[in-house]
């Protein structure tokens, strides 16, 4: 105790009428928050260590517990926070980078929320997508910019190699590693069940998952970590990673305690070592060296599958993406400030990018300046949290949106940002095999596909009340969209219009 000590954030309340001694939150808790007091014949709590994952609370057989902010706080202070004091205490203490994981969760505007959609009325019939067709499916890659036709009329359709996706959904990188097996299990397998993608993130390919391959995107990073011809070989499509919206402009930190024998395998590195991704590229320092490994991982797969390349939102995105578009890539990827990570160091995940929805529209609105939309598609992450900002983000340009951090929530994730300790309570961004266990991949697939099946009705619902059958007019259109309380430079950033013009 002392100058360094810091009144814990939560406080466990404990109902000892209810309390049956049972000692389940005691077996759940992987910080040990519980205990069993023997000389005192109940239960107690060190809240030092709580992270309000609701384990103990969700599984709590009688409802005797909740977890609730702790009212102990320093003296306020408008401009120095008890967050920005207790932080300032910890470096004091440790002299150490601070760290934190999921994505940002400080009020930054979220310009989704600030978004309205058109609907039809009169003039413009809505569409019944219960009794009409509604198309929702969404192809990835280069596009013709007009229709050919061979000397007997024909249609040409020799396009470059295309991802199909049933609708405009995909499960983002998140690498075997950061999450657990079972979490990959339950991702590779939903993606194949619904028609659409999950990406491996950074870590490699599991051998049992290279069965999912035709669902599979697989990432070629900074580390390459896991990278080799059968595992380029193994996806429908490869994406270089440049950047990532949680950590714009470095690279990527595993610990080494979550380097166990399979992922040293997977990985291709000595267990328990850390796996520091550089920040850059060792061969990439231009657009022409971009160019020259997008052409290269294309031979080394027989210029089979298309090339993602993975860009974070920074200032000038849309002068990168317009680079990017012309180095041969077929399909660029945003990754927004609020995306969520492992870990990553917390001022570098607060303070640097900017929003994906400004990302998306300068980014359309530039390659669409320079006639260039057509030669790449741009799917974008970075809290997408529903349908609704799906179709937000599709009529501001997007082709598909990468989901992550809704995808974890689906399998159990409560958001209690302790995922770089390891100790994930839900089995998701843990190792450790007791922990692993308890997210069992038979449900965590079934809640995964559960709910982007919700989502695509919702599309469908959204856009027949725009009078809209299919994703393609869709994008870009952003005469559906209003926003509300934007200034008008944010108006002007978007391409909309404010809500009753």
């Amino acid at each position: 105790m002392g100058v360094e000590f810091i009144y814990p954030e939560f406080e466990v309340i404990r109902n000892d009428e209810r309390c049956i001694g049972c000692r389940v939150c005691e077996r759940q808790c992987a910080n040990e928050v519980h205990r069993y007091d023997v000389e005192r014949g109940r239960m107690m709590s060190d809240e030092t260590t709580c992270v309000n994952c609701q384990r103990c609370v969700s599984l709590c057989p009688t409802r005797a517990l909740k977890i609730v902010k702790s009212d102990c706080t320093l003296r306020e202070n408008a401009n120095w926070q008890n967050d920005t004091i207790k932080e300032v205490y910890k470096q004091a203490n440790s002299g150490g980078v601070l760290l934190s994981s999921m994505g940002n969760p400080k009020p930054m505007p979220v310009y989704w929320d600030k978004i309205l959609i058109n609907a039809s009325q009169v003039t413009n019939p809505s569409i019944d997508p219960l009794r009409e067709p509604m198309e929702t499916k969404v192809f990835l890659g280069k596009k013709p910019e007009k229709i050919t036709r061979d000397e007997n009329g024909r249609l040409i359709t020799d396009l470059p190699p295309h991802l199909e996706l049933s609708m405009p959904v995909m499960f983002s990188a998140m690498s075997y590693g950061s999450i657990s097996y079972n979490a990959h299990a339950s991702l590779a397998r939903a993606a194949t069940k619904l028609g659409v993608y999950y990406n491996t993130g950074e870590g490699g390919l599991h051998e049992d998952f290279f069965k999912y391959g035709e669902n599979t995107i697989v990432q070629v990073a900074s580390g390459r970590f896991g990278v080799n011809e059968e595992y380029l070989s193994a996806g429908a499509a490869i994406e270089i990673k440049m950047g990532q919206g949680a950590k714009p402009g470095i690279g990527g930190h595993l610990p080494g305690m979550k380097i166990n024998d399979e992922i040293s395998k997977t990985r291709m590195i000595p267990k328990g070592t850390d796996a520091i991704s550089p920040a850059p590229h060792h061969d990439i320092y231009s657009i022409e060296d971009l160019r020259q490994l997008v052409f290269s991982l294309k031979e080394a797969t027989n210029w089979e599958k298309p090339v993602i390349v993975k860009i974070a939102a920074v200032h000038n995105v849309a002068a990168i993406a317009s680079g990017v578009a012309r180095s041969g890539a077929d399909i660029i990827a945003i990754d927004g400030f609020r995306g969520g990570t492992g870990a990553a160091p917390t001022r570098i995940r607060d303070n640097v990018g900017i929003p994906i929805e400004l990302a998306l529209a300068s980014v359309d609105a530039r390659l669409r300046d320079e006639g260039i939309r057509n030669d790449v598609s741009v799917v974008v992450g970075g809290s997408v949290r529903s349908a609704a900002d799906v179709v937000k983000a599709i009529a501001l340009g997007a082709d598909a949106c990468y989901i992550a951090t809704s995808a974890l929530l689906a399998l159990g994730c409560h958001l209690c940002r302790s995922c770089n300790t390891g100790k994930c309570n839900w089995g998701i961004a843990t190792q450790r095999a007791d922990l692993v266990k308890r997210l069992n991949p038979d449900i965590g697939y079934q809640r995964l596909v559960n709910l982007v099946t919700a989502w695509d009705h919702e599309i469908k619902e959204m856009m027949g009340g725009m009078g809209i059958n299919s994703i393609e007019a869709l994008r870009g259109n952003r005469l559906m969209l209003r926003g509300v309380g934007l200034t008008q430079k944010e108006l002007d950033i978007l391409g909309i219009q404010h809500a009753g013009e």
